[in-house]
């Protein structure tokens, strides 16, 4: 997750000043996976190893090599069904700032809402479409309301609380940005007027956010995924 690539405590840094120590740390850790690959030319194993070097190499902001890493995985995630791993490739890929960086992110969304992987998660996934796109756009909007559906559907207890709290703040961010919207009248006008009250609605319009932040380019084979869901029927 982010705190994964941004909280250094994770390699021994209790603040800014042990930045110097974290990065050798994470030096270390990362000659310490090298090793581990090495005796992992393929399969589930190798897979697992290449996302912990992706989220290292982005910590070390060795962003090429955390893309070329985290594509692998991906494939190998995918191969293997593991859409929650897959989905931790994409998000590794989009924060590299590669060239293909969206089109990660527009795989990583559609595995994210496809599957019930864990939704903080995929909660990141879709703010990242939010940070995205601009203050006017629509699909903000979108992304922010499936964000919060997503809360509804999959979580409960303290997370459900916690991850509602954020959801609610980043559709209140959205409605602010898109349309100036201030008050819980408005905000009840808004979500009404964009059709975010009803799931079937924005999520068909995430669909065709999807294909044009990928540009069509899918990684996966969707209509063979469809095919292979349970039936809600």
């Amino acid at each position: 997750m982010k705190n994964l690539v941004t909280n250094p405590e994770l390699f021994g840094a209790e603040d800014v000043s042990d930045l110097t120590v974290s990065k050798e740390l994470q030096a270390q850790k990362l000659a310490e996976l090298q090793a581990k690959l090495t005796h992992h030319p393929r399969g589930q194993t190798r897979g697992n190893l290449l996302i912990e070097y992706g989220y290292v190499c982005l910590s070390l902001e060795q962003d090429e090599e955390a893309w070329q890493a985290a594509r692998e995985a991906f494939d190998i995630h995918v191969a293997y069904s593991e859409w929650e791993n897959a989905v931790h490739a994409c998000n590794i890929m989009f924060q590299a700032n590669q060239a293909d960086s969206l089109v990660a992110l527009g795989n990583g969304v559609w595995l994210a809402v496809t599957f019930p992987i864990d939704t903080e998660l995929s909660v990141l996934m879709l703010e990242n479409i939010v940070n995205e796109t601009p203050d006017n756009s629509d699909g903000a909007a979108v992304a922010a309301a499936t964000a919060h559906y997503l809360v509804d559907l999959r979580t409960e207890g303290r997370q459900r609380d916690d991850l509602h709290f954020f959801t609610n703040q980043l559709l209140a961010r959205v409605a602010r940005r898109h349309s100036g919207i201030e008050t819980n009248v408005g905000f009840q006008m808004w979500m009404q007027r964009l059709g975010l009250d009803d799931p079937d609605a924005f999520l068909n319009r995430l669909a065709q956010v999807l294909n044009i932040i990928t540009q069509n380019e899918w990684w996966v084979d969707r209509d063979h995924i469809r095919e292979t869901l349970p039936s809600l029927h």
